[in-house]
């Protein structure tokens, strides 16, 4: 949108203060160098729009509606994967034969408050029950060694025998663990039955081989030093400061209303154990969500905003309020139906290329009406309307055919050499849209004047 404002800026003042000046200075090169018309007369065209001046309205009057109605089902993608183009890039191409080959993954990221290993052990549990997760990942399902996961509670006993660490002292260490935690029942009750989360417990004895507190062996220390490293990237992996982060492998596509609604199960369960506000889900398809939110909002209020501006505008340059309506109208219809083609064959049209087309087609596309418009308005006062509706559109066509093709071919030429989705979207939609605003203009636009 900036880039668009700063665009349109800088072209007015291009043409206001730069142009004429060009065309007096360049004004006798221009005369030797002029040659005759290649754009044909089309009376005929204003002959056929008297023809069916009673009979075109309310034919376009049906197409629209129904326009409307099927272009309000357009399958908007708010991911890129999706979405062909006419040329690929490496990264596509690769991506495609990962497609081929190996199934797709859909992961996100599930962040809640740390500080239960049970409750994301239990969250993980209830998670996995769907048929829509393939797995989980997290810290109290991440498998060390001896069936033992990260979060397992672990005796003395049960410790020295998965770390081959001495029981006696192991014995020591949980004596010092459990001082350090003030827990001086289990030292003075004994530490038979005292268990301790594997990972908290192995970091603490860590700690204290590094002070050098516990004196090992060179086997002892290179088991160790492994299991720390096993265990450190886990920790960094899904374990922060205040949260910690549990991964969920869908077995889903990235978007799609199945998707959505899984992703709010996710948050249904989490928040069985959590206030929602401390529940996060992170991911492409969370992504693609709030995408999806935000552009059902943002669609109203920008096709709402731009109508109203543009009746403004042409409010006070034609001083008739029916006048802009009928405009409105016709550029309105040509949008409907350039997004009724993706609702018929159900192709995905990425979110973006919608509001930029429809920005585009709403502004420029205007203009054709316009000229359409403003030569009819004035030949209508020298002459019958028939004869002034044949004299304008062959007045009009040179600019509408000039400007329409430039546009048309821009965005074709846009859609067929770029490999980013998006912009692809964008070239084919202003290219198509552009074809049919020329054609409403010239074959839809005459008779609801006349009229």
């Amino acid at each position: 949108a900036i880039s668009l404002i700063k665009s349109i800026l800088m072209s007015l003042l291009s043409v206001f203060l730069l142009m004429p000046g060009l065309l007096v200075l360049f004004a006798p090169m221009m005369d030797k160098s002029c040659h005759r018309s290649f754009v044909p007369q089309i009376p005929f065209v204003g002959k056929f729009a008297y023809a069916t001046r009673f009979v075109v309205p309310v034919v376009f009057l049906g197409v629209t509606i129904a326009a409307a109605v099927v272009s309000a089902n357009c399958p908007y993608a708010y991911g890129e994967d999706n979405i062909p183009t006419p040329k690929q890039n490496e990264t596509q191409v690769a991506k495609q034969m990962i497609r081929e080959n190996f199934t797709d993954e859909n992961m996100v990221a599930l962040v809640v408050p740390s500080g239960s290993y049970e409750t994301e052990g239990e969250i993980l549990r209830r998670l996995e029950t769907y048929e829509e997760v393939d797995y989980t990942v997290g810290l109290s399902n991440v498998e060390v060694t001896d069936g033992y996961t990260l979060t397992d509670s672990l005796t003395p006993r049960q410790f020295s025998e998965m770390t081959d660490l001495d029981y006696d002292l192991v014995c020591l260490l949980y004596t010092a663990y459990a001082a350090e935690g003030e827990e001086y029942g289990r030292i003075v009750g004994g530490l038979n039955d005292y268990a301790v989360p594997l990972m908290d417990m192995f970091f603490f004895a860590y700690d204290k081989v590094e002070e050098g507190y516990v004196d090992l062996d060179e086997e002892e220390q290179a088991d160790l030093d492994a299991l720390y490293e096993q265990l450190s990237d886990a920790r960094e992996q899904l374990l922060g400061e205040d949260y910690t982060r549990m991964l969920v492998s869908l077995d889903l596509p990235e978007e799609g209303e199945e998707t959505f609604a899984f992703l709010q199960t996710i948050h249904d369960e989490a928040e069985r154990y959590y206030d929602a506000e401390n529940v996060y889900l992170v991911g492409d398809s969370t992504s693609d969500y709030d995408l999806s939110v935000s552009f059902a909002r943002d669609n109203v209020m920008i096709s709402v905003l731009s109508v109203v501006f543009v009746i403004i505008v042409l409010l006070f340059t034609f001083q008739s309020v029916g006048l802009p309506l009928l405009l409105i109208l016709v550029i309105q219809g040509s949008i409907w139906i350039s997004f009724s083609f993706p609702g018929v064959t159900q192709q995905p049209i990425f979110f973006m290329s919608y509001l930029v087309v429809t920005s585009i087609q709403m502004g420029a596309n205007i203009d054709y009406a316009i000229v359409i418009s403003s030569w009819y308005n004035e030949l209508k006062e020298k002459m019958p309307r028939s004869e002034a509706i044949v004299q304008a559109l062959d007045l009009s066509f040179p600019t509408v055919l000039t400007s329409g093709s430039i546009l048309s071919a821009a965005g074709f030429l846009i859609s067929q050499i770029t490999t980013e989705p998006a912009i692809v979207g964008i070239g084919e939609c202003l290219c198509r849209g552009t074809l049919i605003s020329m054609f409403l203009v010239m074959f839809i636009l005459p008779q609801i004047l006349y009229v």
